[in-house]
């Protein structure tokens, strides 16, 4: 047996943050140290942060890298270690991983395939390396190759897979099995999206299997800069077999996760694959090689286990709950807010964004202790004699009822109950006196009173306008941040009021359709995520009908008269926006599944999503950041873009029409 202690590495970076990244990394190491591994692969891009965006193009970000990555190197003795980092070569930037092996370089390895959709955006600023290319670099006056490399350290081969080389097709992990090597290193950026993980472990156990090697995989972990959250998936595998996997969305500053792994095992199951090539002329000509000389180590027997929440029924629930929580607390901390205000209505939207924040709060100190989860706040001394998370709640999260004519008690008695049982401060302003001398200064001004049956959307609007001020005044008083409340099926037809609930800094849940939440939300009130339990004050909420209250009590407003049924509206927009269907297309998809919906009724909404869908795009240009969840987000800066003045569907929609009236459905 030939056995070594391998180790994947997750940081909570940021981006540009060189000593804060720096400090991480250094903590990683000597944890991993500890814990007697002798290879440690760190996240992709770990030095300068994966989110540096236009930044990475600075040649003071270059130069200040390498400047870390030297500084690192002492740190590294008696170890292998890889660290990311952009490199400047020959004209074209590459991102690379470094190999250092007991305090030298041995070489650069650069990424062959980029992500280039999506929210990835890495052809702006990287180059893809080419297969079976090596030349030499320059890095700290000294000269070291860099390129489609493997390594032999202490006659251990080492290749790498960088994050997306492991999702195409044609893996670079193909090529090295072919040239013999024992273990993959995949430093990865992978952002969270609800269900990926389960891609990533099949990946994982897949390469560690056809490739006959043992795979590490290390991933970043949370709000890293502003939209993605990282979840910090750590994974090895051997064989087929998965040995070690780390927990996600941690709020520590690092996690390291090891197992132990037999090279003679992986050498064999290779030897006895009568299918397997190798390439002996490629492994001579691209390979580094190094002494290092392995500590002689005990097999060991460890128990494979999983979060509880993992298997469960509810993976959907417990993942929201913990990823936006832990990008809410990064955004706090890292933008060094003094709190949360949210503008809370007695709905679904404000009463989620309320939960979410105070989750945050019981989450984070659930897994680091009170001491612990209060040292990652350090610029805000008040709260270090709070003895309880209530404590640090009622600090920390302010809501604000902000109460018309036609505000309802019900909503108010919903709000003030949520806000209670979370343990928020809660206010109730008046601002009705407001509205009306908005609509008199108005109505004075153009000659004529202001009515309902005339002016209805502007007078629906005056009321969500006015309530503005007083919550961004509020938070500008305590230093906090003010969340938007507003949903993702809201964005997409425009069913929000720009400076009025679209108002704050952060948009948490702008990601993230409204069936869902409504969903979430009656999970919330009966079950709650895993060690935290159910919140029953939630029942008033959910009894509801949604409803902005904006017209008077008679009206008997509700979002879904104004709009069409949520779950309706979130299908048209997957078939729509998602999946790039045509009005037709949509309608043949969504009828098969219409419920007590007439086919004429069904067109008349697709028609109205349309039309609402391209009127509204500039709402959506003028979002506060949201966070990332899934491969349905519609913010235009990262992952959906439209124009912001178009043609309005018109000839698709006139096609729809004739379809519907050629089949007698609207006669």
């Amino acid at each position: 047996m030939k056995l070594i202690k391998v180790a994947a590495a997750v940081l909570n970076q940021t981006a540009l943050a060189w000593d804060e990244n720096k400090s991480h990394i250094l903590s990683a190491i000597c944890a991993a140290r500890e814990q007697g591994a002798s290879i440690l692969c760190l996240p992709e891009l770990c030095i300068t942060g994966y989110g540096c965006e236009d930044a990475f193009h600075s040649p003071g970000v270059q130069r200040l890298a390498q400047q870390v990555l030297l500084e690192i190197l002492p740190e590294t003795r008696g170890m292998i270690v890889s660290l990311g980092l952009p490199l400047l070569h020959g004209g074209g930037l590459f991102n690379t991983a470094c190999l250092v092996a007991d305090g030298q370089i041995l070489g650069f390895v650069a990424k062959q395939n980029l992500a280039n959709e999506g929210i990835h955006y890495e052809q702006r600023w990287f180059r893809p390396w080419p297969g079976g290319v090596c030349l030499e670099t320059e890095v700290g006056g000294r000269r070291y190759p860099l390129g489609d490399l493997i390594f032999k350290c202490g006659g251990v081969a080492l290749g790498f897979e960088i994050c997306e080389d492991a999702w195409v097709s044609d893996r670079p992990g193909a090529d090295l099995a072919r040239r013999n090597v024992d273990v993959i290193l995949n430093p990865s950026a992978s952002h969270f999206a609800f269900n990926k993980h389960q891609t990533r472990r099949r990946f994982v156990l897949e390469g560690s299997r056809s490739f006959a090697v043992s795979y590490v995989y290390a991933n970043l972990l949370g709000n890293e800069a502003g939209r993605a959250i990282y979840d910090g998936d750590a994974m090895i595998a051997s064989g087929g077999q998965m040995l070690a996997a780390g927990p996600r969305f941690s709020f520590a500053d690092f996690g390291v996760t090891a197992a132990v792994v037999d090279i003679d095992v992986t050498r064999m199951n290779r030897a006895r694959a009568g299918t397997f090539r190798v390439d002996i002329q490629a492994e001579r000509t691209a390979c580094v090689s190094a002494d290092f000389p392995f500590p002689v180590i005990q097999p060991e027997r460890r128990e494979l286990t999983a979060a509880a929440w993992e298997n469960g029924p509810y993976v959907k629930e417990e993942e929201f709950a913990r990823a936006v929580a832990l990008g809410l607390f990064d955004y706090l901390r890292k933008s060094r807010s003094r709190g949360f205000v949210v503008s809370i209505s007695g709905g679904v939207d404000s009463a989620t964004v309320t939960v979410l924040a105070a989750l945050l709060i019981r989450l984070g100190s659930h897994e680091l202790g009170l001491p612990g989860f209060l040292e990652k706040l350090p610029y805000l001394p008040e709260l270090g004699n709070a003895n309880q998370p209530a404590e640090v709640v009622r600090r920390l999260l302010t809501c604000a009822y902000q109460a018309t004519r036609n505000s309802s008690a019900t909503t108010w008695e919903a709000a003030r109950g949520v806000a209670e049982a979370v343990g928020a401060q809660c206010y109730r302003f008046e601002v009705d006196t407001l509205v009306q001398n908005y609509v008199d200064i108005v109505s004075q001004a153009i000659g004529r009173p202001l009515t309902w049956e005339r002016d209805d959307v502007a007078l629906q609007n005056i009321q969500a306008r006015a309530r503005a001020p007083s919550v961004w005044l509020l938070a500008n008083l305590q230093g906090a941040l003010l969340l938007s409340t507003s949903n993702r099926s809201e964005a997409a037809v425009g069913y929000a009021t720009m400076d009025g609930d679209t108002c704050g800094g952060l948009s948490p849940i702008a990601g993230i359709d409204k069936a869902f939440l409504r969903r979430w939300l009656v999970w919330m009130e009966r079950h709650g995520p895993d060690g935290c339990g159910p919140l029953p004050a939630l029942a008033l909420v959910n009894r509801q009908s949604p409803t902005a209250e904006l017209r008077p009590p008679a009206a008997k407003q509700t979002d879904e008269d104004d709009l069409m049924p949520y779950d309706v509206l979130d299908e048209i927009e997957r078939a729509a926006i998602r999946d790039k269907l045509t009005p037709r297309e949509v309608l043949q998809r969504i009828e098969s599944q219409r419920g007590p919906y007439t086919r004429r009724q069904l067109a008349l909404w697709v028609e109205r999503f349309f039309r609402l869908w391209c009127r509204n795009q500039w709402k959506r240009e003028r979002y506060a950041p949201s966070f990332h969840l899934d491969d349905e987000n519609l913010d235009p800066k990262t992952w959906c873009r439209f124009p912001i003045l178009s043609g309005g569907f018109e000839r698709e929609l006139r096609e729809l029409r004739e379809a519907i009236v050629g089949d007698g459905a609207f006669r």
